[in-house]
């Protein structure tokens, strides 16, 4: 059979004939037919794609088009780009793809990566670009819990070395996508995928910061935004407990990391989401102090994930603000979360009523619809709501 496109991927899934992963555990669950996350219209189009015999292996295999999607990590101490993931998977393209093959890369990567790391792998093994080996950066813009519709729908972009090629690789992402597709240089794409992440986060920062200066002033955030978003040039988006997933709270420190002296506003927006675990923290004091609550582990914790409705837990506000109670030696908080099938943190309850029974505090960490539905059943507990999901008063806010 003639291999037409090849997919490597951390979370793979696709209409292809092959999808590459080194996680043995992910091969073997999706060869077994079993996908490893929820997603709705997943399942349908996992059924389609195995109909059409997709293979999934962790042996690269000969081909003329491979599409990358792995992770991008940021380094720590200097907020740049940690760009071994993608290197070692162009290298492991390299070592079996045809003279020819188009390499299209759809990890978000920081203005310049391609030049500077992915470029210099493919002409230090004597390939020449543009004639052996053509690259192209189609980064990719979807969002955990609307993956599919996103995925049909929303516009893409394709950077390449000529039009050509751009248009070629168009062609084979219009067959999913209905949205616009546009043709740019390489560069151009790197960058606009982190401006796009980079423009939320200093939205989201903005936000979280009036809700810190209504705090101080005993005015109502919810209240004020909702007013001001009346107006028709102005929409401010809700305060929450921090900024978490792979996109929204990692692609701004590669601007900060290459560019620390441009990135004021940017690195003081990162600053601000990064503080808003640490003000939940302090919220959650507040509170036991009014009430003369003396005991963290009458204080529970709902949500584990990043985002409402979805089971991802990347970066995550609540794994964020444990790791500040660790720092305070407050041990014992109890959590929950209902889409999280798997025990990832202590005092982890798996049942919701068992949780609710043992605390006294409820901090509503994510708006699920599980939360939403189970108004009834938290009415008489002492609630933080940092999601402003609750449907009656008397709770306490950000």
């Amino acid at each position: 059979m003639s291999k037409k496109c090849s997919i490597l991927t951390s979370r793979n899934c696709s209409k292809v004939l092959d999808g590459y992963n080194y996680n043995v555990n992910l091969i073997n669950s999706l060869s077994e037919g079993k996908l490893t996350f929820d997603e709705e219209g997943l399942e349908e189009l996992f059924k389609e794609a195995v109909a059409n015999e997709i293979e999934f292996t962790t042996e690269y295999k000969k081909t003329n088009t491979y599409i990358i999607a792995v992770p991008t990590p940021y380094l720590k101490d200097s907020k740049k780009l940690d760009p071994q993931y993608v290197i070692s998977a162009i290298n492991s393209v390299l070592k079996v793809c045809e003279k020819g093959a188009v390499l299209i890369i759809e990890s978000t990567i920081t203005p310049g990566t391609i030049d500077k790391y992915i470029r210099p792998e493919i002409e230090k093994r004597g390939h020449k670009i543009g004639e052996d080996i053509h690259l192209v950066h189609a980064p990719e813009r979807i969002i955990p819990g609307n993956l599919i519709y996103e995925l049909e729908h929303n516009s893409r972009t394709i950077g390449a070395d000529s039009y050509e090629l751009g248009n070629k690789v168009k062609g084979l992402y219009s067959h999913f996508c209905k949205g616009e597709i546009v043709v740019t240089d390489i560069r151009s794409a790197e960058m606009s995928k982190v401006v796009e992440n980079t423009y939320r986060d200093i939205n989201i920062a903005f936000a979280n910061e009036l809700a810190k200066i209504c705090r101080s002033d005993n005015m109502d955030v919810y209240e004020i935004i909702k007013i001001a978003n009346k107006h028709p040039r102005v929409n401010i988006l809700q305060p929450g407990p921090g900024v978490g997933g792979h996109c929204i709270s990692v692609d701004p420190w590669f601007l900060v990391g290459d560019y620390p002296g441009l990135t004021n506003l940017i690195l003081t927006a990162r600053k601000i989401n990064d503080s808003m675990p640490r003000h939940v923290l302090g919220r959650i004091r507040d509170i036991m102090r009014e009430h003369d609550i003396r005991d963290i582990s009458k204080v529970g914790l709902y949500g584990l994930t990043y985002k409402d409705n979805v089971d991802d837990t990347r970066e995550s506000p609540t794994l964020q603000l444990l790791e500040r109670m660790d720092e305070h030696l407050a041990f014992g908080v109890k959590v929950f979360d209902p889409l999280v099938k798997t025990r990832i943190v202590d005092h982890q309850f798996m049942n919701f009523e068992d949780f609710i029974n043992e605390i006294e505090i409820l901090v509503i960490m994510a708006g699920h619809d599980h939360i939403k539905n189970n108004m009834e059943i938290i009415k008489d507990k002492l609630i933080l709501d940092t999601k402003n999901v609750c449907t009656f008063d008397g709770v306490y806010k950000l």
